[in-house]
């Protein structure tokens, strides 16, 4: 590759250079963006002439925009770069025409042409998402192409592209592109044209392979065996939870994993960074409308703190949960559990030593890659100063939070552990302390941000006015509780405080409004519409926790499954119902984990019950190749 640029990032926005057609290419440097010019994600959302580009600066934006200005069409929008090889047509704006596009594999007898785009796969460099160029000259040696967020420094003067990239000497009739970075690889280019001679051929997804499997191994007298580390606290936490070395509570259920296909595994990935995107989205839509707020029942007094929580700090989330139902019928989404959410240890760690122990090389374990990427979204945060790991004396909290203190500490934090709050105290300077006195400025926690909140309803009586003059640090003659410490402005919370409004299954409704008969969602309301009843429907509180409180409904209005709670007092939403595969007389879901707002890994949780809950079994999960999951199934 040959660079002519310069070393100095330029501003975020600056013109780095004009590439053909006059399309401007900016720099994305996000870390010197203009907070007054860029105060809500709004301002990032990139139009022309009230079409979507993209967000500002990003690959995929250029890459649109340079389209549309160029030839007059656009692709579908991407959850991730790389996605867009698995395009297969672009839309005229004029008309509202398709095009057919056509994807080349790198090395490809069809070189690419001018205004091909260029795509990298995710990894390396272009973690999580890949990433995407446009091809302006092609030459038999080179190509030169034009892109945003790659390099943030502008182009030498006369200079019409981005970088130039070589081609490797190969066998006749072959046309590979070299990458030199070496942690990234060139998937190819996609271009428009009728000709799909050579083009990879993308097929109908095989609704088999969206299947779950059950298989069993022979456990060979080992599952009796101890293989956990219970040196380690979080291990030895999880074993005294479980009351052994186990992922499962019935004993004949020991050497039981489930199975899923490599094809099912990356629409996973792939629905779990499209939902984490939508529902981002969602609650920007929800902070900026009062009206919809209100449906949330968070108190008033609040509202300004979630707002400038979102403002500040809406990259910062750490982890959450998808809760999926996957099957040949498809896959929805059920909620998003992105506040305080469970079961990490045991989709990065514990199925992990199952296998190792059992010895099963059935394909590989789905969270494998997991707790590397929670260690890397931790360095990312940049921490500054003690983190205070908070959790409540419950034994499946406790080494949930050794485990995050685990992960916390590999990323070079120094974190303190707090279990409940009766230690608590005042210093002279207002902070709140410690039992040893260290003051509390960064909290990562256990407990749901509702608990505060119903904290501060209970102190208030409900009473309007004296929530919204309500002061958490007021009274210091008093030892201080949760409300001090999680709705202080000096302590910096994970997961945010704005985690509060995707969590809570008001959502739904207003997700189905925004994006109606999405495949990865399930019809929601506030009300109980002919359409559900139709269907059949589940009845949730949009506050909840471990399937508690929820009634499923038929369509033939009974009621087939009911749980008991503390949240029958909460207001409710109406969701489509959608069974969750029956397999081995075990209803199985699958639950997707994010790890700096993309997918990080993937587990089971499986039940005699139609209603998943906080008692049912996390199964081990294993990804296999599409043709050992289709031989196995015939």
């Amino acid at each position: 590759m040959t660079d002519t640029t310069q070393d100095r990032h330029e501003k975020f926005g600056t013109v780095l250079g004009m590439a053909p057609g006059d399309v401007p290419v900016y720099s994305s440097d996000y870390d010197s963006a203009d907070e007054t010019e860029f105060a809500d994600r709004q301002a990032y959302r990139s139009f022309i002439n009230d079409v979507y580009m993209g967000q500002k600066w990003q690959c995929v934006e250029f890459a649109r925009r340079w389209l549309y200005l160029n030839h007059g069409y656009v692709f579908d929008d991407v959850a991730m770069a790389y996605d867009i090889f698995r395009l297969t047509s672009v839309r005229v704006i004029v008309d509202g025409s398709s095009l057919p596009l056509r994807s080349f594999r790198n090395g490809s007898p069809r070189r690419p042409e001018p205004g091909s785009m260029l795509l990298w796969d995710e990894g390396g460099t272009f973690s999580t998402t890949g990433h995407v160029a446009i091809v302006t000259e092609v030459h038999d040696d080179y190509v030169r192409v034009v892109e945003q967020n790659f390099k943030h420094v502008s182009w030498a003067e006369g200079q019409l592209y981005s970088r130039q990239i070589a081609r490797i000497d190969s066998a006749p009739g072959e046309y590979w592109l070299e990458c030199t970075l070496d942690d990234t690889t060139i998937l190819g280019w996609v271009m428009q044209t009728d000709d799909s001679t050579h083009a990879e051929v993308i097929s109908e997804l095989d609704s088999r392979l969206l299947n779950l499997q059950m298989r069993e191994l022979d456990t060979g007298g080992k599952a009796d065996q101890a293989w956990l580390d219970t040196s380690k606290p979080d291990e030895a936490a999880y074993v005294k939870m479980m009351e052994g070395h186990t992922l499962v509570t019935n004993a004949e259920d020991q050497g039981k994993y489930l199975c899923l296909s490599e094809t099912a595994q990356q629409e996973l990935k792939r629905a779990t960074n499209e939902l984490h995107a939508l529902f981002m989205a969602a609650t920007e839509h929800v902070l900026n409308n009062e009206s919809l707020l209100e449906k949330f029942n968070i108190p008033r007094s609040i509202w300004p703190r979630i707002q400038q929580s979102w403002k500040n700090r809406r990259n910062q989330v750490v982890t959450g949960r998808f809760d999926f139902a996957l099957s040949d019928r498809g896959l929805k989404v059920y909620e998003y559990n992105c506040d305080s959410a469970s079961c990490h240890m045991e989709c990065g760690k514990v199925q992990g030593k199952w296998a190792e122990h059992f010895d099963c090389r059935d394909g590989f374990d789905a969270g494998r890659s997991f707790q590397e990427r929670l260690v890397n979204t931790w360095k990312k945060i940049h921490v500054d100063g003690v983190l205070h790991i908070m959790c409540d004396r419950d034994l499946e909290e406790t080494y949930h939070a050794l485990y995050m203190q685990q992960i916390v500490e590999s990323a070079g934090i120094p974190t303190k552990m707090i279990r409940g709050v009766s230690g608590l105290k005042w210093n002279d300077a207002g902070d709140v302390c410690d039992p040893d006195g260290t003051p509390i400025k960064w909290v990562w926690k256990t407990w749901a941000w509702e608990t505060a909140l119903d904290q501060l309803r209970e102190e208030c009586d409900d009473d309007e006015q004296a929530v919204l003059a309500h002061r958490p640090e007021r009274d210091r003659d008093a030892a201080p509780r949760l409300v001090d410490v999680l709705l202080r402005k000096e302590v910096m919370v994970f997961e945010p405080l704005w985690t509060l409004i995707p969590s809570n299954k008001a959502i739904l409704p207003i997700l189905w409004r925004l994006c109606p008969n999405h495949p990865y969602l399930l019809n929601s309301s506030f009300e109980l519409r002919k359409s559900l009843v139709k269907s059949g429907y589940a009845v949730k509180p949009i506050v909840g926790r471990g399937g508690s409180n929820i009634s499923l409904v038929n369509r033939a209005n009974s009621v087939v499954a009911e749980t008991s709670g503390q949240f029958d007092s909460r207001d409710q939403v109406y969701q489509e119902i959608w069974r969750l595969p029956l397999i081995d007389d075990l209803y199985v879901q699958v639950s997707t984990f994010t790890a700096g707002n993309a997918y990080g890994g993937a587990g089971i949780r499986a039940d005699k019950s139609i209603v998943i809950n906080m008692d049912s079994d996390c199964f081990p999960l294993r990804i296999v190749p599409d043709e050992n999951l289709l031989a196995d199934a015939d």
